[in-house]
């Protein structure tokens, strides 16, 4: 029982981290625009741009693949584990699941995601990130 109520624990940790990269990656590309009319510097951190546009490309490229997400797997996974009915458990987990997990046709979730995945491309040549810098750029000793 106990073993059932871990894999439960984990299950819903990977489903609030599964949110937490959608929000990510919809608020990131959101902030890249209001902050390039708002002059916030931080939109323009290189590891910031290259991590949001490498979480749109994965989700991007798992669409046109058919792949289902690995986060989804792991945690149907765990679920199944847990001795749950897959999407359904305690009131964060279904109001997460319910926001995540939405049911359309496949081709529109393609679609949808190639345009945000286009968006989050065209920002960066919009809104420009800064170059990585290389080395330490301190004062003098």
């Amino acid at each position: 029982m106990e073993s059932q109520a871990h894999y439960s624990l984990v299950a819903d940790v990977l489903l609030v981290t599964h949110v937490l990269f959608v929000v990510f990656v919809v608020l990131g590309l959101v902030l890249i625009f209001v902050g390039k009319f708002l002059s916030w510097r931080w939109i323009r951190n290189p590891w910031f741009r290259v991590m949001h546009l490498l979480g749109i490309g994965v989700v991007v490229l798992q669409a046109w693949f058919g792949v289902i997400c690995p986060l989804t797997i792991w945690e149907m996974d765990l679920r199944s584990k847990a001795g749950e009915t897959i999407y359904q458990g305690s009131f964060i987990t279904y109001w997460l699941n319910e926001l995540l997990y939405y049911q359309a046709p496949s081709w529109i979730f393609l679609v949808c995601y190639t345009i945000f995945g286009g968006l989050v491309l065209a920002s960066w040549f919009l809104v420009r990130p800064r170059a990585f810098s290389i080395g330490f750029q301190g004062g003098a000793s």
